[in-house]
């Protein structure tokens, strides 16, 4: 006999948190349920959906799980004009709305498609964790975005948003978890989240139906826990409208306008902008298609639709949905609603108390992707039928670890899309292709934990027309992606792949699978035949060290300590310091800019004078115009009107928009990527100067440091500039493709002679770390400054018509005159212990008490220990007696570590090797 569950509310009728569950259960949706509490333990995997054939779920539209209202929904009086235009009514473009508004941003409108939380908002699980993530942009985040759920709107608009601080834990089932929680754990304390460490005694304490009998500890945050989505959406559209933003419903956004002049009076006197601006949007739909809104700027907060809506107007947004599940209990008698927020990533499972029963949700280990061609525009409240066959084995291990749950029935097994990155961070940030065009989507379904977070960054960074400078962008920064990386096929099939990745242990060496091969440089087969182990460095295949003949060049098994292949890269590394090396950079990011104004406006961006001789390569910084670091790279200056600059691959598009965005038609300045055009090989090592001499008819013995020019190799012609990136003497070799092979066979062959050694990046990452070399995205962003980078040195002041941001540098500059020093600082840092390694995020301890986390690390080969860069922060001069006259130690796993800091570089700090 069955007895029918009907959960029937109307979308415009809220409910109030004291009147129905969280919000994860769907709204009007219509499920059976068998009152006779079925075993679901029994039947094999193979037939595991029979187990579940009491949980049927119908919706009016099987396909794409839109539900069809009766109601016809009004249409709104819209304006015509108006200063900030958000699409979007979720968490996130709710967010903006509350955090722009409550800035005092005046005339701001939010337009969503349908009602509020309608998207992806609805469904979600609302898990609020400060625990679990070794980004202090993601950390940061998750602690404001609590806060704002349990204090600050609660306050401010008299609305609950359902927060309960029932507590948090995270399992460690395994040696390596619990390594890695322990990292985790350190950084996150470091950065204020109270988070104890308890055994699985005490996990059984308080959550009494968790099997303990494989974990080895939790971690347990007491204030974390959970919220209600759909309250805490509401309590923010509250707020927007408190602080005088307007929200429309039922308001569908088909495109945007945008146009290459500023104003009316440039577009009079036809001075175009290299970038075009956004203008407004265009609206669809019943009483208003066709209607304009003119808006300065434009926030895509469209969720799982911001692609599409993206292409519209050609910006690259690369998120894509996928399938998430999660399954509902029948009510347990045993369970207490008060019970802590459980994870536990070796089943694939977060479980927490839901309406009488338990939640079970799942991140398996491989997603499917949804919908890749197109997400239907009137999918609302909807579902996805969920794979039955797909997610029993899951389904099993996460029950297994709650083991009653194997022997009651289930309300629901739920599907619905959640979109996900390329690399797993959010899109956030104005968009390179067009001006005053932010997105903030592609959550990788924490939305809701950080969607707070994420409001005010946006927030601050259209106000200030700039990112903020108190918390790093580059990670999540919109401008990181490639178009290629929308692709149809690309975003299939890497979306299952980053998915899987939000419970897997994050490996130092780890490289993903999915999408490869699909950026090759001209050397790659030579490269491959020399043995090299590769990975994925911007969607190239670059080496990361190479295997000795006979040995195939595989990681044998991840994990924290010495690896596999640590001798062979040790050897790469020792060859470079002692010998001579070889290694493909063809991935770094080039460009040629040209023109009669190219020196102007390349020495107006940065802080050295790169406008200088002909044949001369500058190592420079550029800044913004509040004075904080945008870039790290080298100009080379070939010609009067033609210059070479080069950054790192993840700065590609960056460097690239940072120029195009100070540029119009007036200035005679034109920008060509040449990244696929040349080739690049760098020569390092004592011994490169007789090498590359062997090699040309140019005398290398009169070619000092920092010199360019055109040589001969072969039959080849190519730009030669003495530079290093890894502290020896060495030259970069920039190689029109269709010479590479040529250049590399007859460097290769000519090589034998010096005992040349191919190395990968897994040496240049040592040796530049061992030089204390930064590299801007990594160590350096966009909350540092110059003087705090130790990059003053890079700095002409007397140059005509400065450079961007000067006068910021001089402020500072003499502030720490004033004051005896600047109280943050970068420093290097090398372990006493060289059997303990670095790799990031590690805390560095002064006297006793944390001051800085590492950013980037290596293994020192040359100083005999692991080493790395941190950024100190204290409220007294950071100077050479700050640094002497202190005990210093650094946090690995449970072992505070005794370790050596230096302001100066800890390997040839003269600089005697580079210039010999």
């Amino acid at each position: 006999m069955l007895r029918r569950l009907v959960l029937s509310r109307q979308r415009s009728d809220p409910v109030p948190t004291t009147q129905r569950l969280a919000s994860t259960v769907l709204p009007s949706a219509i499920f059976i349920v068998s009152p006779s509490s079925t075993p679901l333990s029994t039947p094999s995997k193979h037939n595991f959906r029979q187990r579940f054939d009491h949980v049927k779920l119908f919706s009016s539209n099987a396909t794409n799980g839109t539900i069809n209202t009766t109601n016809t929904p009004s249409v709104p009086a819209l304006p015509t004009k108006t200063n900030v235009c958000i699409i979007g009514g979720g968490i996130i473009g709710t967010s903006i709305a509350y955090h722009l508004s409550k800035l005092g941003v005046e005339d701001v409108i939010l337009l969503e498609k349908h009602t509020l939380t309608s998207g992806t908002t609805w469904h979600a699980a609302g898990l609020i964790n400060t625990f679990g993530s070794l980004s202090s942009t993601s950390t940061s985040m998750r602690k404001y975005t609590k806060k704002l759920y349990r204090e600050i709107l609660p306050n401010e608009t008299n609305v609950e948003t359902g927060f309960l601080p029932v507590g948090f834990i995270e399992l460690a089932c395994d040696g390596h978890r619990l390594e890695y929680y322990r990292r985790v754990a350190n950084l996150n304390r470091y950065h204020g989240v109270d988070v104890e460490e308890i055994s699985p005694s005490v996990v059984k304490d308080k959550f009494p139906l968790i099997e303990t009998g494989d974990v080895l500890a939790g971690f347990y945050v007491e204030d974390d826990g959970r919220v209600n989505p759909y309250d805490a959406t509401m309590a923010l559209a509250k707020g927007a409208k408190m602080y005088g933003a307007k929200i429309y419903e039922n308001v569908s956004v088909s495109s945007i306008s945008k146009s290459y002049y500023k104003n009316t009076e440039r577009k009079e006197k036809n001075i175009k902008e290299s970038v075009p601006r956004v203008t407004g949007v265009i609206l669809e739909g019943s009483g208003h298609d066709g209607h304009e809104i003119e808006a300065n700027i434009v926030v895509n907060c469209a969720g799982m639709w911001a692609r599409q809506l993206g292409e519209k107007c050609g910006v690259n947004i690369p998120n894509q949905a996928a399938e998430h599940y999660y399954l509902i209990t029948d009510n347990m008698d045993s369970v207490d609603p008060s019970w802590p927020v459980v994870e536990d990533s070796s089943k694939c499972v977060y479980i927490r108390p839901e309406g009488g029963g338990l939640m079970l949700g799942l991140f398996e280990t491989m997603g499917a992707p949804w919908n890749v061609d197109e997400i239907p525009n009137d999918f609302s409240y909807g579902e996805i039928e969920p794979d039955w066959d797909r997610m029993g084995e899951y389904l099993e291990g996460a029950m297994s670890r709650v083991p009653e749950t194997l022997s009651i029935g289930a309300k629901k097994f739920f599907c619905g899309p959640e979109s996900f990155t390329p690399d797993g961070c959010p899109i956030v940030g104005e968009a390179p292709e067009l001006q005053n065009y932010f997105v903030a989507a592609g959550l990788n379904s924490i939305g809701i934990l950080t969607g707070g977070g994420v409001g005010k960054i946006v927030a601050e960074w259209i106000r200030d027309k700039s990112p903020p400078s108190d918390i790093d962008v580059t990670g999540i920064h919109i401008n990181r992606f490639q178009k290629h990386q929308s692709n149809p096929q690309y975003r299939a099939d890497r979306v299952g792949e980053i998915l899987g990745e939000t419970y897997k242990v994050h490996f130092p060496d780890h490289s993903l699978e999915s999408c490869r091969n699909i950026k090759t440089s001209a050397f790659h087969q030579r490269l491959k035949a020399q043995n090299a182990h590769f990975r994925d460095v911007s969607g190239w295949e670059s080496p990361s060290w190479y295997a000795p003949p006979g040995i195939e060049p595989v990681i044998e098994e991840e994990n924290f300590g010495k690896q596999s292949f640590f001798p062979y890269w040790e050897s790469e590394h020792l060859a470079c310091r002692e010998n001579v090396a070889l290694f493909d950079m063809s991935f770094m990011s080039k460009f040629l800019v040209q023109g009669n104004h190219a020196g102007l406006f390349l020495n107006r961006l940065s802080t050295s004078n790169v406008d200088g001789d002909c044949g001369k390569i500058t190592y420079t910084q550029w800044l913004n115009e509040n004075g904080f670091m945008e870039a790290d790279l080298t100009v080379t200056k070939i010609e009067d009107d033609k210059f070479l600059v080069v950054a790192t691959d993840t700065m590609h598009n960056h460097v690239l928009s940072h120029m195009k965005r100070r540029l119009t038609n007036k200035e005679h300045v034109f920008i060509t990527d040449a990244t696929a055009s040349y080739a690049q090989l760098n020569v390092q090592g004592p011994n490169s100067r007789k090498l590359m001499q062997s090699l040309t008819s140019f005398d290398m013995s009169d070619f000092p440091f920092r010199s360019a020019a055109e040589i001969d190799i072969g039959y080849a012609r190519v730009l030669c500039t003495r530079i290093t990136y890894v502290g020896e003497l060495g030259y970069e070799l920039f190689i029109p493709v269709e010479f590479a092979l040529h250049v590399y066979d007859s460097i290769v062959r000519q090589g034998e002679t010096y005992d040349l050694k191919h190395a990968g990046l897994r040496a240049l990452g040592s040796l530049r770390m061992e030089k204390g070399y930064r590299d801007y995205g990594h160590d350096m962003d966009n909350t540092d400054t110059l003087l705090e980078c130790g990059l003053g040195f890079t700095c002409d002041f007397n140059k005509d018509h400065g450079f961007i941001g000067m006068e910021h540098v001089l402020t500072q500059k003499e502030k720490q005159r004033e004051e005896g020093g600047l109280i943050k600082r970068m420093v290097q840092v090398l372990l006493n212990d060289p059997d303990r390694f670095l790799h990031h995020g590690e805390v560095l301890h002064r006297n006793g008490k944390m001051i800085g986390d590492i950013r980037s690390a290596s293994y020192g080969h040359s100083l005999g220990g692991a080493v790395g860069l941190t950024m100190l922060e204290s409220d007294e001069p950071i100077n050479k007696t700050f640094i002497s006259d202190a005990k210093w130690e650094t946090l690995v796993g449970h072992d505070l570590v005794p370790c050596k800091v230096s302001l100066a570089p800890l390997y040839d700090p003269r600089n005697k090797k580079i210039k010999v």
